[in-house]
C-alpha cells in the first residue's frame, strides 16, 4: 500500500492552520520539521501527568525513568542499534558533537589526522577543526565535485595514512541533498584503523537508517528533524562509548548513557521524540507492508519504522523529480544538486537553487507573500557554498520537502518562480 497524503496530513495540526484563509505550505524542513499529534500529546501528556526529576521513590519520578527508557528503547529500534544504552539525547546534534570531540582528546596526539569534507554542515566542521587545534593534529580534506555534487572518492583512499584517526563524513547533505556513500566510507576508514563519525541529520528523516549495516562508530540525528521536538541523539558503539572519558559531575552513571547525558535533560522532549517515533511505526504499520520483506529479521518496532522509512523514500522521491523538473523548466534557474532522473535516489528531497534575475532573500520572501517557507543563505554548509563559488553571505535557496508535502504544493511554489 502506498502512502496516503490526506491521512498523513491529517496527523499534524500545524498543517491545518491558514493564515487570511491561505494555507501555510512547510517547505522548510532541513530546518526542522512539524510535529504529529501524537508528539505533542506525548509532551503535553508528560508535563501534565509526570513532570519529576530522576531518582525519587514517588509515582512521578518512577514514571519519567520508565518513560525516559522507552524513548531510548524507540531511538534505539529507529537507528536498529544493538541497545538502548548506545542511545545519547541532548540538546541538539552541534552540542553532541562539540562534547563528543571534547570527550575524544585523549585518543589524538600531535601529528594526528582527522578527515572531513567540503560538502558537510559546519557542525560536522568546527568541532573537528577545534579538536585538531586543542591537540595538535592535522586536518585533511575531501573534497566533492561541484558538477556531480557527489565526494571525490577517486581522493578518498589517498588521504588515509596510519596517522589517520577519525573520518567526520555526513550521510547527506543539507545543502545540496547528496546521500554520500557512508558504508564505502566506513570500510574505508576501518581498514586504515579510523573512527567514523556519521551526521545523519538530514538523512534520519528520508530513510531507513541501520548503524550496525554502515558499521560506523558513531552517528549523530536530530529528532526535529523527523517530527519531534528539539532534541539531539547521539549514537555510538558502546564499547567505545565506555571507553571515553566524559565531563559530568561526580555522582552521574559510569556507563553509557549516563555518563554523557549531563545534568537534567529534557524530559518532555524525549517523551515528544517517543511520540514522533510513535507515530512513524504507524506509517509503517499503515502504508509500508510492501518493505516488509526486507527488513523481515527485526522485531515489530524496527519492522515497521523501518518500512515507514522505506516508504517516505519512495514518496519523497517522486516529490524530488518533480520539484526539480520544474525548476528546469524555468529559463534562469540553475538547481545546484544531481538533477538526472536515474539519480534521484542518490539524494534526499532537499533541493538548492539560484536565478540569475533575483537574490535568493528575494525569491524567498516572495515565496513567503504567497505563505511558502523556504530556507535562503548558506544554512551553515559554508564550504558547500564557497566550493560552489557562491557569495557567502547571499547562497541559495532551499526547498526541501517531506512525506506530508504534496505535489500540489509543489506547483504552488513552481508558479510563483515561475512569475518572478
Amino acid at each position: 500500500m502506498s502512502l496516503n497524503p490526506t491521512e498523513i496530513r491529517a496527523q499534524f495540526p500545524a498543517l491545518q492552520l491558514t493564515d487570511d484563509g491561505v494555507p501555510r505550505v512547510y517547505l522548510d524542513n532541513p530546518g526542522g520539521t512539524q510535529m504529529p499529534q501524537r508528539a505533542i500529546v506525548r509532551m503535553s501528556d508528560y508535563l501534565v501527568q509526570n513532570n519529576a526529576n530522576l531518582g525519587g521513590a514517588f509515582r512521578t519520578s518512577l514514571q519519567t525513568e520508565a518513560l525516559l527508557a522507552e524513548a531510548h528503547a524507540a531511538m534505539a529500534a529507529l537507528l536498529n542499534a544493538a541497545s538502548p544504552d548506545e542511545v545519547i539525547f541532548g540538546p541538539n546534534m552541534t552540542t553532541l558533537t562539540f562534547a563528543l570531540a571534547h570527550a575524544l582528546q585523549q585518543e589524538f596526539a600531535a601529528g594526528d589526522e582527522i578527515i572531513i569534507t567540503r560538502l558537510d554542515h559546519d557542525a560536522n566542521i568546527s568541532p573537528w577543526l577545534r579538536l585538531a587545534e586543542d591537540t595538535g593534529s592535522i586536518i585533511r580534506w575531501l573534497d566533492f565535485d561541484p558538477r556531480t555534487y557527489a565526494l571525490r572518492m577517486d581522493e578518498f583512499e589517498g588521504l588515509l595514512s596510519e596517522r589517520t584517526k577519525l573520518v567526520a563524513v555526513g550521510y547527506a547533505s543539507n545543502a545540496v541533498g547528496t546521500i554520500n556513500p557512508v558504508q564505502q566510507i566506513v570500510e574505508m576508514a576501518h581498514a586504515a584503523s579510523a573512527l567514523v563519525y556519521v551526521d545523519a541529520v538530514q538523512y534520519v528523516p528520508h530513510g531507513p537508517t541501520d548503524v550496525q549495516a554502515l558499521g560506523a562508530d558513531l552517528l549523530a540525528c536530530s529528532p526535529y528533524k523527523f517530527f519531534g521536538p528539539h532534541q539531539g541523539v547521539l549514537w555510538g558503539k558502546r564499547e567505545l562509548l565506555n571507553r571515553l572519558p566524559a565531563y559530568k559531575v561526580r555522582p552521574a552513571g559510569e556507563q553509557t548513557p549516563d555518563k554523557f547525558e549531563t545534568g537534567t535533560q529534557s524530559h518532555e522532549g524525549q517523551a515528544g521524540t517517543l511520540g514522533a517515533l510513535e507515530y512513524l511505526a504507524w506509517v509503517g504499520e499503515q502504508f509500508g507492508s510492501s518493505f516488509a520483506e526486507h527488513f523481515a529479521s527485526m522485531t515489530s518496532r524496527r519492522l515497521h519504522l523501518h518500512c515507514a522509512l522505506a516508504t517516505i523514500k519512495s514518496y519523497e522521491e517522486t516529490l524530488s523529480a518533480h520539484l526539480i523538473s520544474g525548476l528546469q523548466s524555468i529559463p534562469d534557474v540553475q538547481v545546484h544538486g544531481i538533477t538526472d532522473p536515474t539519480r534521484i535516489a542518490q539524494r534526499v528531497p532537499t533541493v538548492a537553487f539560484t536565478m540569475d534575475s533575483h537574490t535568493p532573500r528575494e525569491i524567498a520572501e516572495a515565496l513567503a507573500r504567497e505563505n511558502i517557507f523556504v530556507w535562503d543563505g548558506h544554512y551553515y554548509a559554508v564550504e558547500v557554498v564557497r566550493r560552489l563559488r557562491l557569495a557567502e553571505s547571499v547562497g541559495m535557496v532551499r526547498v526541501g520537502a517531506a512525506h506530508y508535502n504534496t505535489l500540489a504544493e509543489i506547483d504552488r511554489l513552481l508558479e510563483v518562480v515561475h512569475c518572478l
